[in-house]
Order: structure tokens, then sequence, then C-alpha cells
């Protein structure tokens, strides 16, 4: 080496002369030196040669060449001459190095490479590649081929690190580019394209550079692929780097190369950044090529990938952002799926979700340039598809592409504003497309909708047509986007989108129909929206205009009631509703006169709407539509229906009480147009109608008793309009009716009394009780009627005597109904004290309504109308303001008044029962709102402010609220003083400083606590009542504790009175403004504690309050740090435990992120706080202060203590998070990511080391894996870990899963240890079952973890976990995933046995877990679960035959009912190329067979051709499996198989099939195929088969018996081992014996007569002493058969052309066949032998004797024999059978003497 390396400068130095002298001199010794010494020479002299060429003298080089040449020759045949390697290398690498050293050089080194050994190859090739950028390109492709050719043949397998060390020398900058450049082009290189142009994904110029346009052999490429990849994954780049070429190997054609690629993929895919801009070049290279560039040369344009390299590299693009923006390679990436030349459906699917990729993330510059090109190609790509492909990529494809037209439709909306094309293709797309797709599209649609918001007129005139059109189609998608569209696009004032809305009304669908009203009748958030934009609602003229242009029968005037509906009652309903708001809107604005003409077109529309069909509620409708009309124009109502009186009369019986009521006012409404006459008529016909002798129906009845009040008051509202006679007659009847009818009819007639009495006073009556007023007549029945059930009845009693009384001047009427009202005064029912306190109102005077509001309009009551709780009182104040400014007696109202007060504050509102009290709240209530602008209430405003503080603490919720309700009003009712008395009231209340001005009473059944709210009493009853307090103290023997429960009961009554206190003065706080500044010093402390009470009716207070009260809320609580501190630390050391755990819970929260000097002069009082606190007696105290020390200390203990590698501190770290997570609560709540993850780790990382080793060593001691994996599961489970994480569970809400859920997951990937991966999948299934639906979001990546990790589990236990896991999951997780993970799951059962055990275990969970889920997909399950049953591998067919037997009732039931699936899923089994699935397939369909018998006719066709065609070929183990299926098949469907015309499936064609598997050679195989013969034989009993199969039968026995003949030496051998030796030959004969029995049995008599001779030569053979006694049993079974055939042709008389041979042949049978079977019977020693050998013999004997005599001419030689054989035989039935023997022997024998 030395000397080498010195050569080249000294021969630099020489002359031309002296060089040519050496290399002559060089040239004579290289001739003289043998081959086994021209190694060591060639080491100095070839580099010298070489190193020679640099001179330029001709002489030299010619020299040089002559050596060369010498060496080529001697070297090029004899690889075992190695060439100095390493000095040529080095002479290449020197500086100064000329080009043509250079070249000899690599030509020398490629020659010296072919003769290393492999481990000398490795080294050198990693030092060539090292600054190979440096090389002339044509070094670098001979270099890189070198090296890749020695990648293959040394790394296919592995590499060293040495090795690996020396590659990772290369430049990463500027060698490994290259590197793995050739590296990537090398594997994109096919096997099956070399020599026929490039390979997808390069060009011929890169083909020919890594090949050197030597074509490559296919195991030559593997290899070199393989140690591509091994050297790829030590170099250690960055992913990116690597990425492509793992892409390119997923995507080979060779297996090896794709699962090694597809292992390297998946380490490196999560840290491949997908957002590298060179990477992405590289990838669409890959993709793309470069075809599309111009001015490249043909040769060095790149092809683009072929489809699996396309298909791999489409979801890498649709994850990537900067592939949506690299331009113009996303384009021609999205045309060649959908349009290149190679394309399939599936890269098509993957353009189209590419698309959709590129329309959601693109820029909006690029999406400008490429989504108009685009969105032509989809529209383009939809054209090519029919409706009628189904598969499933069509449907993925056409799913993209409407989805890319939504998603682009939301990014460039401008795109499609000017045309309606588009909108019409997706319409109809909804109508056409599969089901499946209509959700897609109908998504794509509403997201095309905002595109037309503000288009041009003629496309909106075009989208009304279109919309019109689409809203009333048959498919509900189609009407549902419609229905989106015209709400959507279009303003409210829009009128046909409004029509539109209204034929919505009435849609089948729920969602169509919420959607319409959505459209018609806003909520009030989008109506305040909308209120900005536009105008709330077209003009009212308008919409009517529209609504009649489309449907112009509604101007037509017809007889009413009789004609059709034009639209459904429904749209009628929302038609009706929509015109009558804006008509009312309207008025308000303009005025009613302008509208006359459009009114009078409503009304008619209203009368149309009246028809007989019509719906209840569209007749209710339409009828307070008309009163609402009225009571804008009463004139023109008046004057329309006064003519129309018998139309309304008809209405009055109308069955809906609404109807009724409404007609009745429309009566009266009408009557005050018509003449007197006609008013006095009417009445009169409506009183006699009730009080006549014809009884009418109840809605009669009502609809009279209604139209007699209104119509009556009417007349009297009109000077001696009726008579007083008419009148005295009209109130009689009524008050008839009220005493003899039911308590409903009762109620209306007075509901009638009191309409009349609205208009004046009523008269006095003569009755059969006597005369007077009529409230006097009524009193009795009244007071019964009040304390009835019917509380709407009760109702409309109290509401009608405030009517009656309003114009009343009598006192003692009034006092009447006084009494009458206070008489409820007990009632519990809220809607009866409402009634009762609205007529208060009414005899108060000064009511807020006037008797034309009541009769005109369609009011009900001012209790509904006020709406008390949440109305706001200003509003019903200022709408209702009293319209009566005088009154008919001053004097008696004054008294009324008095009588008012008196019951109401002196015994109502401070009664001791709070019944009474509530109902003083009510009507005192009614009265401030209703009358509150009456002088005597604006008097009276200070005793009502006392009364309603007074009330503020009462524990009803009703008198509470009401209470704070009525602070309110007064509040707005009073004066500046009055206001400011309130307020101060209110703060001192809240405060805690007020007390009660007024003590209570408290009587024996005074309740003091409400029932149940501190308990039971001694004996079990209950403590409420003061008696039975005291009743309890004295039990106890301590008197003075009713005084602690009376301290109880009014720190209670404290606390409600601050919370109703609260209700009212958030209100107040509203109007109060800076009267309250005075007071917030006090108020802001005690609110912030408040706003944390235990109560959370006091929390939801207080917190109304700080609303009302607080703008900015960190600000103030800045503001009044020092104050709210001061009095939460006071308030912790208050004897109220209410108040100390506020103050805890609200220190907590509000001193986090505080800094020092803000909380410094109060830390030492917050930390002596803190630990009283946390020694506090209740419980909730001390949990308040938990959440604070879970923040500090858990995240300590879970990263230090717990992960400390000394043992105490890891105990003693669980120990306090055990008991932390215990005491904390919720408050571990943001912590439990940190706490499941350590605490699932640890369960595996603390366990005991010592199980490892027993489990490592416990196949070695007889232990079994999986018991002791239970039993370490089991240790682990009752461990403090899992007991924390049971303690998690309890606390886990639906957001704490946000972050639960990733950490999870991550430790389903990474979790390491038995114990960790069982607890995390445990965990997983008790947090679904805790959490339930809100799992949902979260179902689809726990269960693409879940299932892959079954799979891959090895552990039965963790597998059998995770599985269950994976099953509680499913239960929740959409359809679409359900379906996709059954049928993964389903898809297990063909692969390995650890794949197998998974599927079986997978399902089993499904079953268990989520039986009502996976219910619908039993057509994929069962007919898996049946095929699997039959796997060779027992442990894997237990598991799924446990599954069949648990899943299935009956199984014949079960396999019918799915027998299509079963059926298809067998016929894939059998062809698929795998033998132990054409096994396992074979096995079921015999089952099948044998369960179902002919009902598998229908199916019997596929199988049996598919069985049929694995008979031929070569034998494999467990073939003998298709000959029993297609035996079983034909046993079962003979019949179908018979009839069927198809040859290939024929009965003679699966006798060839079976008879020629017969002659095959395997053992097994041969008995299979004999057995199936048999089968089939029987199966078919063609008679034919006898003269097709005996030959070849025949021949078998022949060949058995020769055979036996060849190896048996003695027949004096014993019989055992006889049968050692002959098994092969004797095997099978007992089989073909029983086809020949079977043949017989069917066989044409002639073919057996032709035979005979052949089949007792077979008998003969059979019965030979070394065969088995098997065979011997077959034998005789086949001589009977044969008898009974003889005997059935001897006795036949249709053919006696065939006695005389038969009769031959039975003598023949009985002198060569009988002596056989009584030597059998001899030398056999087996019972059941004998008894099958003398049932022969009896019927060859038989059969005999019936011959004719005259043929019996030979004597019986086996008698003497037989009877020996009889006198020693054992068994007693064979004895039996041979004494019938001798007999008939004996007997033909005298026969035959006597003939003699």
């Amino acid at each position: 080496m030395a000397e080498s390396s010195s050569s080249t400068p000294s021969i630099m130095e020489k002359s031309d002369v002296e060089k040519e002298e050496i290399l002559d001199r060089m040239l004579t010794r290289l001739a003289l030196t043998d081959d086994p010494k021209l190694e060591p020479l060639l080491v100095k002299l070839l580099p010298y040669t070489i190193s020679a060429l640099s001179s330029q003298s001709p002489i030299v080089r010619k020299k040089v060449m002559e050596i060369l040449s010498h060496v080529n020759k001697r070297v090029k045949h004899h690889l075992e001459i190695g060439l100095p390697l390493s000095e040529l290398w080095k002479t290449y690498i020197e500086a100064n190095a000329a080009p043509m050293v250079k070249n000899f050089c690599i030509m020398y080194i490629e020659m010296a490479f072919e003769r290393l050994c492999s481990e000398e190859k490795a080294n050198m090739a990693s030092e060539l590649v090292v600054n190979v950028s440096k090389m002339p390109p044509q070094h670098q492709d001979i270099i890189l081929r070198i090296v890749l050719k020695v990648i293959g043949e040394c790394h296919s397998n592995r590499i060293s690190e040495e090795v690996a060390a020396k590659y990772k020398l290369m430049n990463v900058a500027h060698d490994v580019p290259l590197f793995l450049e050739f590296c990537l082009h090398t594997i994109l290189c096919q096997p099956s394209t070399q020599g026929v142009g490039s390979p997808a994904g390069i060009s011929i110029a890169q083909l020919d550079r890594i090949s050197g346009k030597r074509p490559f052999d296919s195991e030559e490429l593997l290899l070199r692929k393989l140690g591509i990849l091994n050297v790829a994954e030590v170099l250690e780049l960055a992913p990116e780097l690597l990425y492509p070429l793992y892409i390119a190997a997923c995507s080979n054609s060779q297996e090896p190369v794709i699962k090694r690629g597809e292992a390297l993929l998946k380490r490196s895919s999560a840290a491949v950044n997908l957002e590298n801009p060179e990477l992405m070049k590289r990838l669409f290279l890959l993709f793309n090529g470069t075809a599309g560039v111009e001015n490249i040369p043909l040769e060095s344009r790149v092809n683009p990938g072929n489809s699996a390299l396309r298909a791999r590299l489409m979801p890498i693009f649709c994850r990537s952002i900067k592939a949506a923006n690299t331009f113009p390679s996303t384009l021609q990436c999205i045309f060649g799926c959908i349009y290149g030349n190679a394309t399939t459906s599936r890269l098509k699917q993957l353009g189209m979700e590419f698309t959709v990729w590129v329309f959601k993330h693109a820029i909006t510059d690029q999406l400008k340039l490429m989504g108009p090109i685009i969105l032509t190609g989809i529209l383009r790509s939809l054209d090519g598809f029919s409706n009628a492909e189904s598969d499933a990529i069509a449907r993925d494809v056409k799913n993209f592409a409407f989805q890319a037209i939504g998603m682009l439709a939301q990014r460039m909306p401008q795109l499609f504003r000017d045309k309606i094309d588009i909108a019409v293709r997706l319409f109809d797309a909804l109508k056409v497309e599969d089901q499946s797709l209509r959700l897609t599209i109908q998504e794509a649609t509403n997201s095309l909708a905002i595109a037309y918001k503000g288009a041009p007129t003629t496309v909106i005139k075009d989208l009304e047509i279109l919309l019109l059109r689409n809203s009333q189609v048959e498919q509900s998608e189609v009407r549902f986007c419609a229905m989106r569209w015209a709400t959507s696009i279009f303003d409210l004032e829009h009128c046909p989108s409004r029509f539109i809305c209204m034929l919505g009304a009435a849609d089948s669908k729920l969602d169509i129909r919420e959607m319409a009203l959505e459209g018609l009748f806003p909520t009030r958030d989008e109506r305040q929206t909308i209120k900005k934009a536009s105008n709330l609602n077209p003009m009212f003229r308008d919409m009517l205009d529209y609504i009649c242009k489309q449907e112009p029968k509604l101007l037509t005037s017809t007889k009413m009631r009789d004609e059709k509906l034009i639209f459904p009652s429904k749209v009628y309903v929302a038609m009706i509703s929509f015109l009558l708001k804006t008509l009312e809107t309207d008025i308000e604005q303009k005025g009613a006169s302008e509208y006359k003409s459009s009114v009078e077109i409503m009304c008619l529309l209203l009368e149309h709407a009246m028809a007989f069909e019509g719906s209840v509620e569209l007749h209710a409708t339409s009828s307070k539509a008309l009163i609402s009309i009225g009571s804008y124009m009463p004139e023109m109502i008046a004057s329309r229906y006064s003519s129309q009186i018998s139309w309304l009369k008809q209405l009055l019986d109308h069955v809906d009480p609404d109807t009724r009521e409404s007609a009745a006012r429309l009566l009266g409404i009408a009557c005050s147009s018509p003449s007197t006459s006609a008013t006095s008529a009417l009445i009169s016909e409506l009183v006699s109608s009730i009080s006549g002798t014809k009884k009418l129906r109840f809605e009669g009845f009502h609809g009279a008793l209604c139209a007699i009040g209104y119509v009556m008051a009417e007349c009297m509202s009109v000077a001696s309009t009726i008579s007083k006679d008419l009148l005295q007659s009209t109130i009689k009847c009524l008050v008839d009716v009220v005493l003899s009818e039911t308590a409903t009819l009762a109620s209306i007639a007075m509901q009638a009394l009191g309409h009349i009495g609205l208009r004046g006073p009523l008269p006095s009556i003569v009755h059969e009780c006597g005369s007077g007023e009529v409230l006097t007549v009524l009193r009795e029945k009244l007071e019964k009627l009040l304390l009835s059930e019917d509380i709407k009845a009760i109702q409309k009693i109290l509401l009608s005597l405030g009517h009656l009384c309003a114009k009343e001047i009598s006192f003692s009427s009034i006092n009447i109904s006084l009494d009458l009202i206070f008489s409820l005064c007990r009632s519990k029912v809220e809607d009866i004290l409402f009634a009762a306190g609205e007529a208060l109102s009414f005899l108060w005077g000064g009511s807020p309504v006037s008797a034309d509001v009541i009769l005109k309009s369609n009011y009900t009551s001012l209790s509904l109308t006020s709406k008390f709780l949440t109305g706001d009182v200003s509003l019903s104040l200022s709408r209702y303001a009293s319209s009566e400014s005088t009154e008919a007696n001053d004097d008696c109202r004054v008294k009324v008044r008095d009588v008012i007060v008196r019951k109401l504050f002196d015994v109502l509102l401070y009664s001791s029962r709070k019944e009474e009290r509530c109902a003083g709240t009510v009507w005192l209530l009614s009265l401030t709102m209703y009358c509150g602008y009456h002088p005597k209430i604006q008097q009276m405003l200070p005793e009502i402010q006392e009364a309603f503080s007074h009330l503020l603490g009462e524990q009803n919720d009703l008198t509470q609220e009401l209470a704070s309700q009525g602070m309110s009003i007064v509040y707005e009712l009073g004066d500046e003083s009055t206001k400011k008395d309130l307020v101060s009231a209110l703060v001192t209340t809240l405060t805690g400083s007020g007390k009660r001005k007024r003590a209570i009473k408290l009587m024996e059944d005074s309740e003091v606590f409400q029932e149940g709210a501190i308990g039971e009493s001694l004996s079990g009853g209950k403590l409420s009542t003061y008696k039975e307090l005291c009743g309890l103290a004295n039990e106890m023997g301590q008197p003075d504790l009713i005084y602690k429960f009376m301290d109880l009961a009014n720190y209670q009554a404290s606390l409600n009175s601050k919370r109703g206190a609260a209700f009212g003065f958030s209100k107040i706080a509203k109007q109060a403004g800076d009267a309250l500044q005075p007071h917030l010093r006090l108020l802001i402390p005690r609110l912030v504690r408040y706003q944390y009470d235990p109560d959370k009716n006091v929390q939801d207070a207080m917190a109304h309050i700080w609303k009302s009260l607080v703008v900015d809320s960190k600000k103030t609580i800045d503001e009044h740090l020092d104050l709210i501190f001061d009095d939460l630390l006071t308030q912790c050391g208050s004897r109220l435990w209410r108040s100390r755990e506020a103050s805890c819970l609200a220190l907590a929260d509000i001193i986090q992120g505080r800094k020092f000097d803000q909380v410094s002069k109060h830390l030492r009082r917050i930390w002596t706080a803190a630990f009283r606190a946390m020694d506090d007696i209740k419980e909730t105290v001390r949990k308040s202060d938990a959440s604070q020390a879970m923040d500090i200390v858990l995240p300590f203990l879970l990263s230090e203590g717990i992960s400390s590698k000394v043992s105490s501190v890891q105990k003693a770290s669980i120990e306090i998070v055990m008991k932390l997570s215990k005491g904390a609560g919720v408050a571990i709540r943001p912590h439990l990511p940190d706490l499941v993850s350590c605490m699932l780790e640890s369960l595996s990382s603390l366990e005991d080391q010592r199980l490892n080793y027993v489990e490592l060593h416990a196949a070695n001691v007889g232990i079994q894996t999986e018991k002791l994996e239970n039993l370490r599961i089991a240790v682990a489970k009752d461990s403090k870990m899992w007991e924390t994480l049971d303690l998690c569970l309890k606390v886990v809400d639906t957001q704490s899963l946000d972050l639960l859920v990733p950490r999870l997951a991550q430790l389903i990937r990474s979790g390491v240890g038995l114990n960790t991966r069982v607890g995390v999948a445990s965990f997983i299934s008790l947090l679904v079952q805790k959490v339930g639906v809100d799992i949902k979001p979260y179902t689809s990546p726990l269960l693409k973890l879940l299932f892959p990790t079954v799979k891959e589990e090895k552990s039965s236990a963790a597998k059998r976990a995770f599985a269950n896991a994976c099953a509680v999951i499913l239960k929740y997780a959409p359809s679409s995933q359900v379906q996709k993970v059954i049928e993964d799951t389903a898809a297990l059962h063909t692969g390995d046995r650890n794949t197998q055990v998974s599927c079986a275990i997978l399902l089993k969970s499904y079953s268990h877990l989520a039986g009502d889920v996976v219910s619908g997909f039993q057509a994929t399950i069962l007919p898996v679960t049946f095929v699997a049953r039959f796997e060779d591998d027992k442990d894997v067919g237990g598991l799924f035959e446990e599954l069949w037997d648990e899943t299935t009732s009956s199984e014949r039931a079960t396999l019918q009912l799915y027998l299509t699936e079963i059926a298809a899923l067998l016929d894939e089994g059998i062809t698929s190329s795998s033998w132990a699935s054409k096994k396992k397939s074979a096995k079921a369909i015999t089952k099948l067979s044998e369960v179902l018998g002919e009902s598998l006719s229908s199916h019997h066709y596929a199988l049996l051709k598919s069985l049929l065609k694995e008979v031929p070929g070569r034998f494999w183990e467990g073939k003998d499996t298709i000959l029993h299926s297609i035996a079983a098949i034909c046993t079962s469907c003979h019949k179908a198989i018979s009839i069927g015309g198809d040859p290939a499936t024929s009965p003679n064609a699966i006798l060839s099939a079976i008879s020629s598997a017969c002659t095959k050679k395997s053992k097994i195989y041969r008995e299979a195929a004999f057995s199936s013969l048999q089968q089939v034989i029987k199966a078919f009993g063609n008679p034919d088969f006898f003269g097709i199969i005996f030959p070849s039968l025949f021949g078998v026995c022949t060949q058995a018996i020769v055979t036996k003949s060849l190896q048996i030496p003695s027949m004096n051998d014993s019989v055992k081992e006889g049968e050692n030796k002959e098994e092969d030959v004797s095997a099978p004969l007992d089989k073909v014996l029983d086809c020949i029995t079977c043949g017989i049995n069917v066989a044409h008599p002639p073919d057996i007569l032709d035979q005979g001779k052949n089949l007792l030569h077979v008998f003969l053979i059979a019965l030979s002493p070394g065969l088995p006694w098997i065979v011997k049993m077959s034998a005789l079974s086949s001589i009977k058969e044969l008898c009974v055939r003889l005997g059935q042709i001897a006795n036949s008389s249709q053919d006696t052309s065939l006695h005389a041979v038969a009769n031959s042949l039975i003598q023949e049978q009985f002198f060569s066949v009988a002596p056989k079977v009584v030597e059998c019977i001899n030398t056999v020693k087996i019972a059941q032998v004998h008894v099958a050998a003398s049932e022969s013999l009896l019927e060859i004997i038989k059969l005999y004797k019936g011959v004719p005599e005259s043929a019996q001419s030979q004597d019986v030689g086996f008698l003497d024999e037989l009877i020996h054989l009889c006198e020693v035989e054992k068994n007693e039935q064979a004895k039996s059978l041979l004494r019938k023997c001798i007999a008939i022997i004996e007997s033909f024998n005298q026969d035959n003497m006597q003939t003699v």
C-alpha cells in the first residue's frame, strides 16, 4: 500500500523513456507470472500502470494499453483473482489525477467489486458514496450503481452499526439528496417494465441511469429495494427527506418491499412535516410527473406515478394545507385523478376528496385561479355518472363532488351569483340521487344559498320560481332545502318567500314545519337582528295580493262552508296568523281607514277557511281573526255580517269552544246594525233554544249561552233597544241555567250574566225561590259551585262576579260577591287566586279595561295577559290604563274598598296560615297592578310596601316571588319619598340589619317548617307545625328545644327574605340608578358572599342583583377588595355554617390571580381562616378549600412524588393523592387528565417486579400464562391506584372529557405493561358507562385507536379488555361508523391466528355489551361466526362456537334467515387461494347441508360449482373436506341437482369428479372419495350409476388383492401383524365395498346379472383371511344386498327371461361364497362379524332354497362345519341364525334324497 501510494508522484517525475522501460519490465513480469501469483503483482502493477496514463506520450499510453489488455485477458474469466480496490480508489481520489486516469480507475473499481467478499464490499461501498456529489455525473452514476448493488447483496436483511456509521458520513446538503434520489428511482423501477419504456414515476433517462441500460433481475431488484430501505432507516435523516422513499416502497409491486415500506412509514408519519414546501414539490412530482411541462426532451420526461402510488399520495395531500396551495400542481393532481388516462374509481374518489380539502384550505388568491376550473371539472365528472351507478366508490365520488360544490359556494359565493344553473342541478340531484347521497347534497345546497344573497333581480325571479316549484315536491330533502333558501336568502318583507313558508307550515316533516313557522314568526333574538336590516314584515296589502295572485279562487264567492279548501288547514292557519300580524303592524303605523278594501278580501279568505273540511284549529284561528279585525274596524264587520246572521248561528254549535265563543262575539258585533225587532227576535230564538223542551247538545247549549250574553250586552249599550220584559226573561233564563245545569254550563251562563252586567246593573227578577237581586237568588248555588273541582268553571264564575258588579249600585249584591270571593282564601290553586284577584279589581273600581274591550275583542282575562311573574310591569300598566273616570255610586264603592282592605290587611296578609297569606299576596298584587293609579291605592302605598316586605320571607315560592314583584310595582307607582324608603328597606333586608315589623301569632296548625325539612319525629311522623314541634320537645324532655326550633325558623325566614328581596331588588335596581350608590359599600361585600351561598336559589337571586347593579364585575371587586376581604374573613368564623361555607368558597375564588400587595395585609387572617375551615365540623365547609389545595399539591405529587425512585416516597405520594382525591370531590376535575394518566401508568410501574419474573418462567413451572395474567390484573385492581381511578370516575363530567380522552388515547398508543394496558381499557369502559351519550363526540378517534389495538395485542387478557372498551363505545357511535367497525371486524376471520382470535373476542364483546346496536348487523356477523366455527385451530374454533351458541336460539332458523349471506361467504372461501379457507368453508357447507336439507336448494348451484372446480388439481392437506361437502350437498339437494340444466353440476358430472378422486394416491383423500361416492350413489339412486362405477371399483378390489399377495409372505401370520402391514391397501377396501353395496341397491337387474360373477369374485376377495374384519363386515353387507336384489329378480313375473341367469348366479353364490362366509365365522373371533356372517349365510341359503329343484344338483359340503360352529358359538343371536341355516340345509337335503 505504501509503495503504491508513493508510486504516483515518482512516475510523474520520470521521463517518458524511463516510464516506457518500467512499463516494459512490468509487462514482461506480468507475462511470466502464473495465475495463482497474479493477484499480489496486480496490487502494485495496476495502480502504477493506470497512473502512467497521465503521460502525454503515445508510446507510454500504448504500452499501458498493452498491459491493461493483458490484465483483462488474464482476469476476465478468473473471478477468484482479486484487484487492488483500495489502491485504485486512492488513485481515483487524488487531487491531481488526470481525467483518463479517473476513467480507467472507475472501470477497474467496478471490476474489483465483483471479486470482493460480502464484508469487504459492505465496508468499501459505504466509503465510495461519501462525497459522491463532487464526482463527474457519469462517475456518480457508476458509483451509485455499485453502491446500490452492494446494498442489495449485503444489506437486504440488516445492516451493521459499523457500516451504518460510514453511511452517516455523507454530506447532508449534497451527497444525501443525490443518494436518496438514486434510491427513489430504483424503488420506483418495476420488474415488469424492463425493456418496455420507463416505469411510472421516472423517465427513460433515469431508468438508464439506475440500470446502466442493463435489465434488472426481479430477485435482484427486490434485494436492492429492501437494502435501500434498511440503509435509509439507519441514516437517521429528517423524515421529510425519507418520506417519498417510504411512500414509493408502500406502492411497490413486490410484497416484501410493501411490508417493509409500511413499517417504516408508520414510524415516521407522526414526525413528518406535511407543510414543508420541498416535500410537497417532490410528492407532486411523483404524482404528476413532468408530462405537462413544455420544452423537456422525451427521454427526460417523468411519467406520472402508478395508480397504487397515487392512491397512497392522495390521503397525504388531504392532510397538507401546503398541498392545497401548490398551484398549478394541485390543479394537475385533481384533474389527473378525475380525468387521467390511468385513473381508477378509487382515484376519482380521492381526487374529489382532495378537491374538498383544496376548497376548504386554499388561500383566496389561489382559489380564485383554481375554483372556476375545478368547478367545471366537477360538473363534467357528475355528468359522466348515471343515476344507476350504485357501487360504493361511485357514491363516494359523487359525495365528495357535492361536498366540494358546497365548500366552494361558502368560499366563493360570487362564482354562482349570476346564474341559477348550479342551484337547479343540486335541487334536481336531491330528487334523483341515491338516498345515501342526499344528506351531502342537502348540505351543499344549503351552503349554496348564501351565494344568492343580494343577487340580481332577474336571478331572484328565477329563484322564486325554482323554490316555489321545489317546495311542494315529494322528496323531503328537496322541500327542506327550498324552505331553507326561502328563509335565509330573502328578508321578511319578501312576499314570495313568505308564501313558501306558509305552504311549508303544513309539511309532513317536523323540521320543515318548524323552519317555515320560524320564517313567518321569528324568535325574539332573530327578530331583533332582522329589525336592524329591514322592516319586520311585508305590507299587508302586498302579501294578500300575492296570495290571491297565486290562488285566484280565493276571490270567488261561493256558498260559504260548502266549498273545498284551497290550501291545507295548517297552511291557512299560518297564512291567517301572518296576515293578521302584518295588518296589525300596518294599522298601528298608518291607521285602519287605508286598508278597508284589503280587509274585505281578508274576510273573504277567512270565510273560505271556515269550510266544513277545515280543521278545528283553522276554524278557531279564522274566527278569532275576524274578531281581531272587528276590534279595529267594528262598523265594517258589523255591516258585513249583519246580513249573515244565519251563517254565524251555524257556528254556535261548532265542536270547538273557541270557535263558538268567537261566533257569539261576532253575533254581538253584528247586532249593532240590525233593527230592534230583528235583534229581539234573535234573542228570543236563542232563549227559546235553551229553555225549550228539545234538549240541545252541549256545544249548541254553550254557543247559545255565549251568544245571549254578547247580543244582550250589545243591545243594552244602546238605549231603549229592547224591552224590559225581554231583558227580564233573558236574565231569568240564564239564572235557571245556573241553578239547574252542571258546573260547566252554569259557569257559562254566569259569564253571560257578567257580560250583560258590564253594560249596566241587572234588574231584580221573580223566581221560584223568591224575588230579588240576581246574586241573592244564586248565592247558595254559587257557593256550591265554588267548592267544586272544576277549576275552569270556578275561574269563569269569579270573573263573572267581577263583571256583574262593575256597574252594580247595590252594596248587598257586591257584598255577596265579596263573600263568595273571600271564601276561596284557602285555595291552593294559583289560577283560581288570580281570577279572584281580577274580580276584586273590578269590584274595587277603576278597572283597567272597558266593556268594549272585553266584549268586542279576543280578550280573555287580565291575569293571563298581565303575566305576573314574567311580564314587564310598566308595559302592563300602560296597556291597561284605567278607562273609566266616573263611577256609578261613590259611597258604595268606598264601602267595598274598606271591606277589601280590612280583609287583606287584618286577616289574610298576616294570617297564621300560609295559604291565606298566599291568597292575600295574590289579591293585593292584583289590586296594586290593575288599580295602581287609583287614589286609594296611592294613599296606601306605604302599607302595601310594608306588607310586601313582610311577605318576602315566606317559604312559599309563589308568595315570595309575588311579594318581590309587588315591591317592584310599588316602587314604580310611588313618589320619590316612597322610592327612597323602599330602597333603604331592601338594603337593610339584604344586609341582615332589618327586623320584621309585625309578628305572626302561631296556632296549633301553623306550619313552621316545610314538611320533611328537619326530618321526622321519633315515631316516624311528620315535623312541620307548631304543635308537632312542641310535642317533640316534650318527648325529648327538653322544653327549651322549642326556642331553638323557632331560632332556626327565623334564620330560614331571614334567608328567604334575602332571596325575595333580591328578586324585587333586581327589578328596582334598573330604575333606582344613583339612589343606590350610597348603599354599595354595604351591599357589594354581602352580594359577593351570597353568590356562593349553598342554597342555589339564593345564589341565583344574588347573581341577578349583581348583574343589575354592577357593569364591570372585575373593576367593582378591585375597588371594594378590602371591604370584601373583611366581610368574608369575619364570616369565616360565623356561627352559621352557610356563611362559613360561602365565605370559604368566595375567598378561594377571589384570591386567585391577586398580587401580593393586594392580599398582604389580609394574609395572616386568610391562613387562620383556612386552617379553621379545614377542621370545620361541617363537611361542605372543609371541602370548600379542597380545590385550592388540589391546584398546588396534586401536580407536585404526580410529577415528583409518584415518579420518585424511592419506594417510600412513592407509597406516601400515592396515599396522599388518594386521600386528596377522596376528600376533594369535584375539585379534582381540572387535574383529571394528569391524575388518571399517572395512576394508569403506575399500575405497571409500581407493580412488584417479582411478578414479571414469575411470568417469564411460568411455562417452566407449569403455570398457565393466562391465569397468571388474570392474577396480576386482579392484584392491580385491588390497589390504591385503582381505588383512586374509581374516585376519578365519580367526578368526571362532560367538560372533563375534552382533556381526558386525548390522554387516554395517548396511553392506548404508548402504554407499557399488562396492568396499564388492561387498566386503560377498563377505565375507558367504565368512563363510557358513566358519561353515556356525552362520549359521542369522541367515539370516532377512540374506535380508530382501539380496533387496531385489539388486533395487535398479544395478551389475551388485554385483548379482551380492549375489545370490551371497543364494544362499550360502539353503543354511542354513529351508525355509519358502527357499520364500518363491524365490517372490519368480520373481515378479520380470514387472517392469522391472532387476528382470528381478535375477531371472535370483538364479536363476542359486541354481542354482550352492544347487543342493541349490532342487532341490525347480524347479516354481517352471523355468517362469519358460522364459518369460523370450523377452523382447524380448536381454540379459535371453540371461541366462535361459543359465540354461535350464545347468539342463536335455533340453528336451523338462523341459517335459513341468513342463508344468502352465508352462501356468498362460503363461495368466497372455497374459491380463495388459502387452503385453510377452502377447508373451513367445505366443513361449513357440510354442516349447512346437514342442518337445512332441501332448504339449501336455492343456493346449491353456486356452492356445488365452486366445490367441483376444486376437485381436480394437486392434493393439499384437508382437500378431503371438499369431497365430503359435495356428498353432503348431493344428499340434501339431490332433487334440485337432478332437475338442474347445467351439465357442469349434473349428477353424472358429480359422479365423474368423485370417481376421479378415488384414483388419487393419498390414503385420507381416497377414503373420503369412496365415502363420498357412496353418499352420491345413495342420494341420486340412479340405476345407471352401477354400470358406470362398478368396473373401476372392481379394478380397485382386484388391485388390492394383488398388492396383498405380493406383500404378505404367509397366510398364517397373525391378524394384528397383517393389519399393520396392509393398512395402506386395505383401509379403503371397506369403503369400496360400501360403494358396491349402494350400487347394487340402485342398479338395473340386467346390470347386476351381467356383473354377477365379478361381484362374487369381489366377495371372495373381501372374505380372504388376510384382510381386516371391518372389510369383511362391508363384504357381508354387500352380500345381503345382492341376495335381496336376486330374490326380487327371481320372484319377478315381468321378465322371466332373467330367471335362469339369476338361478345360476344364486347357485354359484351358494357353492362359492357360502363356504367363504362359513370360513369367516371360523377364523374371525369377533361377535359382530359372527352375527353379520350368520345373517348373510341365512340369506344365501334361503335364496338357494327357492331355486328350482332341477338346479339343486350338488350336496352341501360345509354342513358339518356349520353344525360344529353352531355348537361352539357363544353369541346367542349368531347361534340362532346358524340353527336356522342348518335347518334349511337339512330340509332341502332330505328333499333331494327323497327325489332320488
